[in-house]
């Protein structure tokens, strides 16, 4: 019997969950939840065990295990029986590897937990790993690790990495690759197999593990299950393990490291070792400097590198994966003319972190900080049970278990002695200064040995330190003041009768009101969209670029206000869509008005300030020469989305226009932009109708009513919508390319099905397919075949036309190959579509409903739902409860017709697009296959836009509601 805990948690006001601590009799520890509301059940086991633990000389043996173990067990021996039975229940499963810890979980749906919970248990009680399981897996590894090659960001962690003291773990490569699994431990003449058992014995230990477990059963219910399960997991009494303190001696301090990125685009980054928060979390030392210097309101860092035409962006944190060490950070993303002034910038810092010593530690503002995280606990969202039980797991090692709901998040206890000693720890003297650049390249002297990042390292003294500061422009750097938007009003105002769905409750010659009040989930939060539809935002390459450049010009202006609300958990986004831009905010909704207000104000009045214009053009100069560098399957899924998507510009063009662009083009173009312009407007929440109206009356009053004002209602005429390219029956098409990046060895495929415009019938059956086919093709694509680490199969959606993609990224095979083995597998698949019988119909037909009928588990959940069939013209609010219908009528051989129609390699209406990008391992193989000559159920597309211009275009969803929405309020 395990041993139950007497624990009093720490909860949110609003938390109903019931929770209970056991220990089992082999000391393994389990966190049980019970939620009766919930519709899917979550469990997460915790190792303590890590890449740390990693043996000398086998590097990335601890992540190699985290594959491996869910393979197969001596209970259950076939191999990736645990993930089927996952997926064929609804459910998903992945696993991580950090410094210290593993982390293996899944979810499923609620009624399975049972079966799930026993597969999962196995892989601690008696997991299998087989020769041949092993052999493959380890290229897997291998996979990983070369699509991390060229990742900027993979690179400079390990340099960092690189640059400590070589008898710290943290100095290790923790991936792990062919080399340091396969040919490195058979030189020394070991059996990489027996390596694995062997680590998996001597480490894994039931005292070293945390479970986590969340269903809707009774919390006995759970214990009884937890119990029957987990308990022969064996426990050998393993010793924690403990790594070293800082793993930066003096010789890596006081140190500037340049290094060439693969990207373009230059970044400096500030780092101290320093004191792990995590051991003062009430006291909350690093989060009160982190605010401070991470800050971007007027007088921080961030305002005055902004005004000075220097940076495009900065983040400040203290974190790492170890309670022995930590690291402060600051990234900062610089502009060409910031990287001529970085000894200017870093003396900025320098001297913001000399005003917060002099300025004292302020009570105000840790008051101010504990306020809004007690607002955010008390008030938090409910979210997926994976994710919360994620959550609660990653608690458990480090806090008492009356504190496991909460961690750090409720800073309470105001300490400004250990505030100033680690403000002290951001000293020259500790300092680590990384600057990326490409204007390196020929200045670098040495190579980190795993990625071959090329940097060089010179000594920096406090003195030079010291001159920069003096050197540095006089600014005017203060602290912030308070904070405007913290709520103080949390009053509900639920609806006097309950308004199930989205309905119009305004309209003008200037909007539509969508309004959708909250009777659920009963929060003091809103969510608000406005979309401006405005026809000149996309009809070339140049108005797509300006109205992108005009967005972010309008993010950049409002940041200096507006940053104070997104502290206070008021969040806003300005974004480009195919029509136009929108604005979203969401949060709380008692200063929301003060935030709505001033974005619009912002652009009824907006200028072109030259300087800003300058950096941004040249920043997304630099965003459009990156694409280069993008993963092959982010290529080919661009490719794929330019072919389908008629009113869509290639990144060629845009970089073009852009170059030739200048600020008065923005100024000639904004007014023009806006002059037609119709809002369709959405609100849902804590916001009564009348309010909601009163919101859409304000804006309209500040775009459409102020003097001189350039906004003009929309003519029925120039309502745009987004239209898509229809492919052939029965046709084959293919586009190839090779990669944008010489250097880059992966080649990738997505092979795209067009299967139907949006319909219930036939949107289940292609649903029903993709559940069922999905973990399939990822075990024999990626767990049998080989072919790539990254491999995927699922449904697609464009503007309510549906169809089905298989991804793979590969260095192993070329495209065409890869192509075939796709094809292969839908092939092969053909005998268990015939061969499914009733019961395992029955089965995933019934996951797929179960999927369908899961709960909203926010606000933001289901108005992003609803909103999302606003803006696509379906407006098919009941859609989950209508498709189950037609779910529940569905007969096993109407769908295996479907398959036999649509999907099967030679079905008569099946639509094919094969996307092929070719990486520098499969040069050759692209030049070959130039030449080939093709089928006639082959057509080979030389030109997208050609192509695109030859096909017809699906008929628009939105056509119908738009032309209603302009004509009934002109």
């Amino acid at each position: 019997m395990a041993t139950v805990s007497d624990v009093q948690f720490i909860r949110a006001r609003s938390d109903k969950r019931e929770y209970r601590r056991i220990v089992l009799p082999n000391a393994l520890q389990a966190m049980l939840i019970s939620d009766a509301e919930i519709d899917k059940a979550a469990a997460v086991m915790g190792v303590s065990v890590g890449a740390f633990n990693d043996p000398d000389g086998i590097n990335g043996l601890a992540h190699f295990l985290e594959h491996m173990l869910f393979y197969a067990s001596e209970k259950y021996p076939e191999e990736d029986s645990y993930s089927k039975y996952i997926t064929e229940h609804g459910g998903s499963t992945n696993a991580s590897t950090s410094s210290e810890r593993t982390n293996y979980y899944f979810d499923v749906n609620v009624d399975n937990l049972r079966g799930a919970l026993d597969r999962f248990a196995q892989f601690f009680v008696k997991p299998l790993m087989s020769a041949d399981a092993v052999s493959r897996e380890i290229n897997a590894v291998d996979s990983e690790h070369k699509k991390n090659l060229l990742s900027d960001g993979s690179r400079l962690n390990q340099l960092q990495k690189h640059l400590s003291s070589k008898d710290h773990p943290y100095h290790k490569f923790t991936t792990g690759s062919l080399e340091t699994l396969d040919t490195g431990p058979k030189e020394k003449g070991l059996d990489i197999r027996e390596e694995l058992l062997r680590f998996y014995s001597e480490n894994y230990s039931a005292n070293l593990m945390q479970l986590t477990v969340y269903g809707k059963e009774s919390l006995d219910s759970l214990q009884s299950l937890v119990e029957s399960l987990f308990s022969d997991v064996r426990n050998s009494d393993k010793r924690w393990f403990k790594c070293p303190g800082n793993p930066c001696p003096e010789q890596y301090l006081q140190i500037l490291v340049k290094t060439i990125p693969i990207m373009e685009g230059d970044y400096l980054r500030i780092v101290w070792p320093t004191t792990p928060g995590i051991l003062h979390y009430k006291k909350a030392p690093h989060r009160y400097l982190t605010h401070l210097i991470g800050h971007e309101g007027e007088g921080s860092i961030f305002y005055i590198l902004k005004q000075l035409g220097w940076a495009m962006s900065l983040m400040a944190w203290e974190g790492s994966d170890s309670k022995e060490y930590s690291f402060f950070s600051i990234s900062i993303r610089l502009t060409d003319e910031g990287h001529n002034h970085t000894e200017d910038i870093v003396g900025i810092v320098f001297n913001y972190i000399n005003l917060l010593n002099d300025s004292g530690i302020h009570k105000w503002i840790f008051d101010e900080m504990a306020a809004i995280s007690e607002i955010e606990f008390n008030y938090q969202d409910k979210f997926q049970p994976l994710n919360y039980a994620l959550f609660i797991n990653a608690m458990m090692p480090l806090f008492p278990p009356d504190e496991w709901l909460v961690g750090e998040s409720l800073p309470s206890k105001f300490d400004p002695i250990l505030i100033q000693k680690t403000l002290d720890e951001l000293s020259p003297e500790k300092v680590r200064i990384f600057w990326e650049s490409k204007k390196f390249e020929g200045m670098t002297d040495l190579a980190e040995p795993w990625y071959r990042t090329s940097y060089s390292v010179q000594k920096i003294t406090s003195d030079t330190i010291k001159q920069w500061m003096e050197n540095a422009p006089d600014a005017d750097l203060h602290l912030p003041e308070p904070n405007i938007f913290i709520p103080t009003d949390f009053t509900l105002h639920a609806p006097k009768e309950e308004v199930k769905f989205p309905k119009i409750i305004r309209t003008s010659p200037f909007s539509t009101l969508w309004h959708k009040p909250d009777n659920k989930f009963l929060v003091p939060k809103a969510y608000v969209v406005v979309d401006f539809h405005c026809p000149l935002a996309n009809y070339s390459p140049e108005a797509e670029v300006l109205t992108s450049l005009f967005v972010a010009l309008l993010r950049d202006y409002l940041n200096d206000y507006a940053y104070n609300a997104q502290i206070a958990s008021l969040s806003y986004g300005i974004y480009s869509t195919t029509t136009g831009f929108q604005v979203a905010v969401m949060g709380y909704n008692d200063k929301m008005r003060l935030l709505i207000d001033a974005i619009m104000m912002q652009i009824a009045h907006f200028e072109v300030k030259p300087n800003r214009f300058a950096v941004f053009r040249e920043t997304y100069s630099k965003d459009f020469e990156n694409f280069k560098f993008s993963k092959p399957c982010s290529q080919a899924t661009y490719y794929l989305n330019l072919m389908l998507n008629d009113q869509s510009w290639p990144l060629t063009e845009n970089l073009e226009a852009l170059s030739s662009l200048n600020a008065d083009d923005l100024s000639n173009f904004v007014p023009n932009l806006l002059s037609r312009t119709f809002l369709e407007c959405f609100m849902a929440g804590n916001i009564e109708a009348k309010e909601a109206e009163l919101i859409v009356t304000g804006i309209e009053e500040i775009l459409w009513k102020a003097p001189n004002s350039v906004f003009k209602p929309l003519l029925p005429s120039q309502y745009l919508t987004m239209r898509v390219v229809m492919l052939e029956s029965g046709l084959k098409c293919l586009y190839r390319i090779k990669g944008l990046n010489p250097k880059d060895e992966n080649s990738a495929i997505v092979q795209y099905i067009q299967i139907h415009q949006e319909e219930a019938l036939l949107n289940v059956q292609l649903e029903l397919f993709s559940l069922m086919a999905s973990q399939p093709a990822f075990h024999q694509l990626r767990s049998v075949e080989q072919l790539g680490y990254i491999t995927s199969l699922s449904s697609r959606e464009d503007a309510g036309i549906r169809g089905l993609q298989v991804i793979i990224q590969s260095t192993v095979k070329d495209p065409d190959n890869l192509d075939a083995r796709i094809d292969a597998f839908f092939a092969s698949f053909e005998s268990k579509i015939y061969e499914l019988d009733d019961e395992e119909y029955k089965r995933n037909v019934k996951a797929l409903i179960d999927l369908k009928l899961e709960k909203f588990k926010n606000l933001w959940e289901e108005s992003v739902y609803y909103w999302g069939e606003i803006i696509s013209g379906t407006l098919n609010f009941d859609r989950f409860e209508s498709e189950v219908e037609v779910l529940r009528g569905l007969r096993k051989q109407d769908f295996i017709n479907f398959f036999n129609q649509y999907i099967k390699v030679d079905a008569p209406k099946r639509k094919t697009l094969s996307v092929k990008v070719f990486g520098s391992n499969h040069f050759a193989e692209y030049e070959k296959s130039s030449e080939e000559c093709d089928s006639p159920q082959i057509y080979r597309v030389e030109d997208i836009f050609s192509f695109r211009r030859s096909r017809p275009l699906y008929s628009s969803l939105r056509s119908g509601l738009c032309q209603i929405a302009v004509t009934t309020t002109s």
